[in-house]
């Protein structure tokens, strides 16, 4: 059996009241210690500096231009153009009154001037903030006032998100920089605020009438404090040194560099992602690292495939439901064809299917099959794709299998935290085994799963399973200005991560649960929520599903979020018309949505109180806007509780009352 991760410790049995610990596990790049970083490799400056230097006149930046509504192609800035850009912007913070250590905010969707700017605070020793405004209402405010933020550069379309009333902490700021345009009424309501307007070109003008020497930083200086989407609470700032960020990156080198088909500067990534989290920004530290390109969608996510046909990205990075509505795109097109040609793609994909299954890489499995069938759904994702990446959360075996299979490229599963500074496990391309799974640790960190009795998790079980925790180089500092939470976070030197995993055989890591959204049923039998979303959400009628259950029901019930495609076949083979809102009251929809979970459940062999004994159907998707999700599609369980309250007590009456009689 091929073994993936190197076991450098063994586990212990828990004594006097210590839960129990699995064996520590490492990269196999790192079986013996942590590689030396290589030169130039110290802080994220120094990453994207010497980039600079190797290749100049490569392509950095690419965006595309809106002209009268209408997309343009993609505009380029080369490395060198970028560099300078970001000297005179670097220049302007200094001349501004920002000295080393000051906090800059950045505050818009992905664009160059977002990386720009950030690379500028890198040059001059400031600490980049990200703003993101899905954190949770009134996120802005409170970051701005906790990181004590005095400058921040941002979109044109948040700028009244910065000068509304309730964002009061926007009076501590001596300067705004607009990426873009800013209107008459904006600039007088800030400078009645005390604050100094700029647009991106006026800045960019005083720092080349300003010139100032950079002040490159030291590893130990704090690069970022990136605040996460938690799912509860205000948001925790997470700081991370410039050393962390520089090892993260080399560390991905290192990995990627022992498989054939290695990442160059011909290289080209499609960033969609919010760059204010950790896996996008790693993502781009990376590919500047390499010399390699970054286009950036034009802001519109439901015409992403525009950019992709636009760009041809070799590389895509994406959270499971980027993927599983590329899957469905796919899914809908065969039921189009013909039944036979329908019958010649599946025997493909099988054929294709056996054959990687038996160690053949992806490429050589069937070109006959690529050929035929698979180059077309190539084509549709720019014809040059080369890998695929999900995180965020977990992908589904079937959805990641029917991607290797028909995609023609590599797709991995990665897994990791704001804490970890991005990606703390990584999978290999082309193993099979992996599907399902999040890979082995990254190349500068080690990790051990630890018992949680409460679950019935035991890492010196069989199967070993525990909440991850994680040491090694790529951890963040801190929580800022929260050392309680910092000290309850690390345990014994290790950071405990709140994901429950599984230690397969092989040294690859399966997430399988989460610890906190464990529930205890009124008869005493525990639920684990996540698990269970996973297991449903499977259901050709549920598009997405939250699970309920508290401690003093006996039953779950859940809330569909209908697949509107299957609902409405539904409703034409049963005779039933309308707006999928009109469909979701139909009681006989809501039985057949029942029965549907319920085989689901049977063929998933769930024990009796896993089953759903109750449904309320919603026709919208769970989103930001209701504040029901975080930014990466978290579900905000608290908040999601809140919305529907009156609907869930009126089931549980229902239920209740069914039961009795």
């Amino acid at each position: 059996m091929k073994v993936f991760s190197a076991k450098v410790d063994d586990g212990r049995e828990g004594q006097d009241g210590k839960p129990s610990v699995g064996p520590v596990y490492r990269n196999l790049l790192a079986k013996n210690g942590y590689p030396p970083p290589g030169p130039d490799m110290s802080t994220a400056w120094s990453l994207f500096s010497s980039s600079v230097q190797k290749h100049p006149g490569n392509r950095m930046l690419g965006w595309r231009r809106i002209v009268d509504g209408k997309v343009g192609p993609y505009i380029w800035k080369t490395y060198n153009e970028v560099y300078d850009e970001i000297l005179h912007i670097g220049s302007a913070l200094r001349a501004s009154g920002a000295e080393p250590g000051c906090r800059v905010g950045i505050y818009g969707a992905n664009c160059p001037q977002w990386i720009m700017a950030m690379e500028a605070c890198s040059a001059h020793s400031l600490v980049c903030v990200p703003l993101y405004d899905t954190l949770g209402p009134g996120a802005v405010n409170f970051i701005i006032d906790h990181a004590e933020v005095d400058f921040v550069f941002v979109q044109d379309i948040k700028v009244k998100e910065l000068l509304n009333p309730n964002c009061k902490s926007t009076q501590r700021l001596k300067a705004m920089v607009c990426f873009t345009s800013l209107t008459e009424e904006d600039s007088a309501n800030a400078s009645q605020m005390g604050v100094k307007t700029y647009l991106w070109n006026e800045f960019l003008h005083m720092g080349k009438e300003n010139p100032q020497e950079i002040s490159p930083p030291q590893p130990f200086n704090i690069c970022t404090i990136m605040y996460t989407s938690g799912t509860s609470g205000d948001p925790k700032g997470v700081v991370l040194t410039h050393e962390t960020i520089a090892l993260l990156v080399y560390g991905i080198d290192l990995f990627l560099d022992q498989f054939e088909d290695k990442m160059t500067v011909d290289d080209m990534y499609l960033s969609f992602l919010p760059l204010a989290h950790i896996l996008d920004r790693m993502i781009e530290e990376y590919f500047f690292h390499k010399g390699a390109s970054v286009g950036y969608y034009h802001g519109n996510l439901k015409e992403l495939r525009d950019d992709i046909i636009e760009l041809k990205p070799t590389f895509l990075a994406g959270v499971p439901r980027v993927y599983d509505m590329i899957h469905e795109g796919i899914k809908k097109a065969l039921e189009e064809l013909s039944p036979l040609r329908k019958q010649i793609f599946y025997a493909l994909y099988k054929y294709k299917l056996f054959w990687m299954n038996r160690g053949h890489k992806h490429k050589y499995a069937s070109p006959l099959a690529d050929l035929l069938a698979f180059r077309k759904v190539k084509a549709k994702l720019g014809g040059r794709l080369r890998l695929l990446l999900s995180g965020g959360a977990p992908l589904s075996s079937e959805v990641e299998e029917f991607l290797r299979v028909t995609c023609c490229a590599f797709v991995v599963q990665g897994y990791g935290l704001t804490e970890t500074c991005g990606a703390c496990t990584i999978g290999f391309p082309d193993e099979m085994c992996m599907v399902g799974a999040v890979g082995s640790p990254a190349v500068y960190n080690e990790l051990r799963l630890e018992e949680v009795s409460d679950m019935g998790y035991n890492p010196l079980g069989n199967p070993p399973c525990g909440e991850i925790c994680v040491r090694g180089k790529t951890l963040f500092s801190e929580y800022y200005k929260n050392p309680e939470l910092t000290r309850e976070s690390f345990k014994d030197g290790w950071f405990h991560t709140g994901d429950i995993g599984q230690m397969l055989p092989n040294g690859v890591v399966k997430i399988i649960d989460r610890k906190k959204n464990l529930i205890k049923l009124s008869q005493g039998e525990y639920v684990a929520l996540e698990y269970l979303e996973n297991v449903y959400g499977v259901t050709p009628i549920v598009d997405d599903v939250w699970v309920y259950g508290n401690s003093f029901k006996s039953m779950l019930v859940a809330v569909v979020v209908l697949h509107e495609e299957n609902a409405k076949k539904w409703a034409y083979l049963n005779g039933y018309t309308g707006s999928l809102s009109e469909l979701s009251s139909l009681n006989n929809l809501q039985n057949y949505v029942l029965s549907e979970l319920k085989s689901t459940a049977e063929k998933n062999k769930m024990r009796g109180f896993e089953f759903i004994k109750g449904v309320i159907l919603e026709p919208h998707p769970f989103d930001m806007e209701r504040d029901l999700v975080t930014a990466t599609l978290k579900k905000k369980r608290n908040n999601l509780l809140k919305y529907y309250q009156a609907e869930i007590d009126a089931l549980y009456l229902k239920l209740t009352a069914k039961i009795r009689s």
